[in-house]
């Protein structure tokens, strides 16, 4: 006779606990409400050891009383399944960690729960890798910070936690530089739109209000392809080498100025000399009583006073060290207030003064008096060099280009132009071709002025054959300073 329904319940449920039950690749133990171990698979014997008559505490953990915390007397209570993270010892005496689920197990005709059954999973490796990264995560020489969609930090290094606090749970832009708002141009707004890493370097203020400069890099942690959940941040500190870097651009100034005064002397002296020759000759003609001799020796002094007035004050100024005023500025803009300015007088001396502007520069940090001043110089020059060389159809052209991260300007000349010694002396000494009309002071002020942007100027010229002039400003370095004395 065919098998009945219920013999065959019976078969499959003696099939599911002979294979299954042994099969399943858990540790599996059905427990009473006395702690008492009714049935546990053979996973369960070879990570905990015998368990035939023992309670689940002394199988679990070695202890001789319930844990203080148990989990399966409140399934017992509720009926509700739990998953735990579980801690305890295996066969063996080492400690373990499991991911442990509780379920209950409830006969229909009774009223109350009589068993539950307990899965787990060892996770001891897992754990040990989980701790070995914490120590990395919280170790490692840089600040790193875990931030969502709502620019939340929740989760911070060591290393970021001692420079801006225990901050989680505040927005980053709050704790990195004590903003209401979102930073502009923010680099992890950037990986949380397209993906992608960014870099940026950036400018904070510390939790003890030191300021402070930093490159990020943002790295995307998604959910799946199209999502980006969090973003991490991972920051290094560059205070050092800012420091380093404005030291040396002081050391250029200051080089420049150490240069300078080594030739101060000898210009004094040359003055000194002439004010002596005016008194000799003012006082030879007081004398004979002659006003002709007294008006010229007073000619003579009242020129070397000038003189001398116009070097203190020029000098003054060039020595002064000053932050330039970084603004956002077009170059082009500066380069067309210049060509307005000195166009007609130009002009009126037979030399054609254009520009050639580069129509791919956009706004970048600049002193505009600054640059006025080094662009004032270099035309004014390129304009008496023209008349010097007695040329027909001179010009000056003054071009800007934005290559390759730099920003240039450019100032030519179909001029007299520059002999070698002359060049090796225009950027370093009270040197002038102008005779007693200049100071010498002119193209020290213009590469003193350069230095303060972190740029360089050089001149290229042959003797006879025009000059150029030519101020380079790469451009990382002058957001640096921007960011630097312009703190968001």
């Amino acid at each position: 006779m065919p098998d009945s329904r219920k013999t065959k319940n019976r078969r499959l449920s003696d099939l599911v606990y002979s294979q299954l039950f042994q099969l399943v690749p858990f540790n599996i133990a059905i427990i009473d409400r006395n702690y008492n171990i009714i049935r546990a698979n053979r996973n369960f014997e070879e990570y905990f050891g015998s368990w035939k008559g023992k309670k689940c505490y002394k199988v679990y953990k070695k202890l001789n009383h319930p844990c203080a915390d148990c989990n399966s007397i409140l399934t017992f209570e509720d009926g509700k399944t739990r998953v735990i993270d579980g801690v305890g010892v295996d066969k063996n005496g080492r400690q373990a960690h499991y991911i442990v689920h509780i379920a209950p197990l409830k006969t229909s005709k009774s009223k109350q729960i009589e068993y539950i059954v307990e899965m787990s999973s060892d996770i001891t490796e897992t754990k040990r890798w989980q701790k070995e990264y914490q120590v990395l995560f919280d170790r490692v020489p840089c600040y790193i910070t875990v931030i969502d969609k709502n620019y939340k930090i929740i989760r911070a290094n060591e290393s970021f936690r001692e420079n801006f606090g225990d901050i989680i749970g505040k927005q980053c832009y709050s704790v990195y530089k004590q903003r209401k708002t979102k930073c502009p141009n923010c680099p992890a707004a950037k990986t949380f739109k397209d993906g992608q890493i960014h870099h940026s370097n950036q400018v904070g203020i510390k939790k003890a209000g030191e300021k402070t400069h930093y490159v990020v890099a943002t790295s995307p942690l998604g959910r799946g392809e199209e999502e980006v959940a969090h973003v991490i941040e991972i920051s290094t500190d560059i205070k050092a080498t800012k420091k380093l870097e404005s030291e040396v651009i002081e050391a250029e100034r200051l080089a420049a100025v150490g240069q300078t005064v080594a030739g101060l002397a000898h210009s004094i002296k040359n003055i000194l000399m002439g004010l002596e020759g005016g008194m000799y000759i003012v006082s030879k003609g007081l004398k004979k009583d002659d006003k002709d001799i007294i008006a010229d020796g007073w000619e003579m002094l009242e020129r070397n006073f000038e003189k001398t007035t116009s070097l203190v004050k020029d000098f003054l100024n060039f020595s002064k060290g000053r932050l330039p005023k970084l603004e956002m500025v077009n170059p082009n803009d500066m380069v067309e207030e210049i060509i307005n300015l000195y166009k007609e007088i130009a002009k009126n001396v037979g030399v054609t003064l254009k520009a050639e502007l580069d129509p791919k520069i956009r706004k970048a940090p600049f002193d505009p008096k600054g640059i006025h001043t080094c662009l004032t110089n270099l035309v004014s020059n390129a304009i008496d060099a023209c008349q010097m060389s007695e040329k027909k159809n001179c010009s000056v052209r003054i071009q800007t280009k934005d290559e390759k991260g730099v920003l240039s300007f450019y100032v030519l000349d179909d001029g007299s132009g520059l002999d070698y010694k002359i060049k090796q002396k225009i950027f370093t000494t009270f040197f002038t071709t102008k005779g007693g009309k200049g100071t010498g002071l002119g193209l020290l002020t213009t590469k003193k002025i350069i230095q303060e942007h972190g740029g360089k100027i050089s001149v290229y010229s042959t003797k006879g054959q025009g000059a150029r002039f030519k101020m380079e400003f790469p451009k990382k370095r002058l957001y640096s300073l921007y960011k630097s004395y312009n703190l968001e």
